[in-house]
């Protein structure tokens, strides 16, 4: 049992004004395995106040950006001397599987620190031009404010770096949001923080409800907020942030196709990517590749190949290094899954394997990985967002046709193609309205790359020079001619 009574504000770890406390429970056991506060408006209003005096100060912006960076690569090294515990802990609070989260979850968060460390020395924060009356015009990258970061039960620690890092770099103090779900890694975070010898109130952890999360997105210190999460919430945040004028980043749901092209060779590597593709993370990815789509002279072929695929995972304790699928974050989460199973057999579609809740797993809330053949794009189980194990085979005539059917969605934020011909692949790629297209890969990621969505899968980009841009506003000085 991990139990904090304590929230990192300030550079330290200081008492909370909350009573209140939020359980973390194993997805496993079903047990409360830490405690941390539930902050309350009194501590948020603490840990604004500190990023206020951060940010309005100027000690911050002042600071080179060569400093910042430095400071990126000082919390990788952080990061890494504890990421085996870092992993750890995620997997016993979101049911991560173990294979899965010392990679997906800790080492390519510091893969991000080192790439932004990198991305820092050639990044343009200033630049002179002539304007159109001959008088120079300096055009400044200017720091947007105070952001607060909203951070998913998914993939926490990765998702909390892609906010943290550009606003590190960006001169902009960050109040970082953890989800109740997955809040006792953070601690861990902050504790990288402190060794990485950040300025006091550049970043705080304030773990905290709904509720105390929409007191942080409405509170008037607050000028950006970056939201990762449910289509749902973010237009809720879309709609503060309108009322607001203030910023926003929004990498919201997916649900994305997989194109499986009539040429392919689904080799076993080819079958292991496609099928990572749709279920890494217990298929909790905003970016799963949920929806395979498949030519119908090779559907049956396909089909068949995922089945058996998918069928031979191993289900089980996600701390278990043999486990491949572990159990959902949540009750809930299992509840709402198992909805849409039924709605998927109800609509006529095929269970090809799983279905149902796997009988070797009496406690947990787990589901088995589960493939549906004979479905329609007009289905309930191809049209929302079902954050579990399950994929839906779709059967299509021609490329176009295929093309079609991935853009017949509400949402846009990934993809992918599988072909024996890359360029062709490529091809194809570029007329998926998603926001990442990968071709052959399960790589829905590239750290030097702007990733975000279309459509309703969200608003703004993050990674890249593009995730600084985010975290900055343009401003121009007009200088006198002469």
């Amino acid at each position: 049992m991990q139990v904090y009574d304590t929230l990192f504000i300030d550079g330290e770890f200081v008492p909370s004004d909350s009573s209140d406390v939020i359980e973390v429970i194993s997805p496993h056991t079903e047990q409360v395995i830490g405690r941390v506060p539930d902050a309350s408006h009194a501590d948020i209003d603490k840990a604004v106040a500190s990023a206020r005096r951060a940010f309005d100060s100027g000690a911050w912006q002042k600071v080179p950006v060569s400093e910042r960076a430095a400071a990126l690569s000082r919390l990788s090294v952080a990061i890494q001397a504890r990421s085996q515990e870092i992993a750890d802990v995620i997997s016993s609070q979101n049911g991560s599987p173990k294979q899965w989260s010392i990679m997906g979850q800790v080492l390519s968060a510091t893969m991000v620190l080192d790439t932004y460390a990198d991305i820092a020395s050639s990044y343009v924060f200033e630049e002179e031009r002539t304007g159109a009356l001959g008088s120079p015009v300096r055009v400044r990258r200017a720091p947007v404010g105070v952001a607060a970061g909203i951070i998913p039960w998914n993939v926490p620690l990765f998702i909390t770096i892609l906010k943290l890092a550009p606003a590190i770099l960006a001169g902009v103090p960050i109040v970082l949001k953890p989800a109740p779900e997955t809040a006792l890694d953070a601690y861990l975070l902050a504790e990288a923080l402190i060794e990485a010898d950040l300025p006091p109130g550049v970043v705080s952890v304030v773990p905290a409800g709904r509720e105390n999360a929409d007191y942080l997105i409405r509170h008037p210190g607050i000028d950006k907020v970056s939201f990762t999460g449910s289509t749902t919430v973010g237009r809720h945040i879309a709609s503060v942030c309108g009322e607001q004028l203030k910023r926003c980043t929004l990498e919201l749901g997916g649900k994305s196709a997989a194109i499986v092209l009539d040429d392919v060779d689904l080799n076993e590597a080819v079958l292991t990517e496609l099928v990572q593709s749709g279920l890494m993370n217990n298929g909790q990815a905003c970016g799963a590749q949920t929806r395979i789509l498949a030519p119908k002279a090779r559907y049956s072929e396909v089909v068949d190949a995922l089945g058996s695929a998918v069928g031979a995972l191993v289900v089980g304790d996600p701390l278990d290094g043999a486990t491949q699928i572990g159990p959902l974050v949540a009750e809930r989460q299992r509840t709402r899954v198992e909805g849409f199973l039924e709605a998927g057999k109800n609509a006529g579609a095929r269970v090809v394997t799983g279905g149902g809740r796997p009988a070797d797993q009496p406690t947990g809330w787990y589901v088995e990985p589960t493939v549906f053949a004979d479905v329609d794009n007009d289905m309930l189980i191809a049209r929302e967002e079902i954050f579990g194990p399950v994929l839906s085979v779709i059967p299509y005539d021609t490329e176009e046709q295929a093309i079609a059917i991935a853009n017949d969605s509400d949402y846009g934020l990934c993809g992918s193609v599988w072909t024996a011909d890359v360029e062709h692949g490529a091809t194809i790629a570029a007329q998926i309205r998603a926001g990442v297209v990968a071709v052959n890969s399960q790589m829905i990621l590239d750290f030097r790359s702007p990733f975000g969505g279309f459509k309703a899968s969200g608003i703004g980009r993050e990674l890249g020079p593009e995730g600084i841009d985010a975290y900055t506003e343009f401003q121009s000085i007009v200088l006198p001619a002469g």
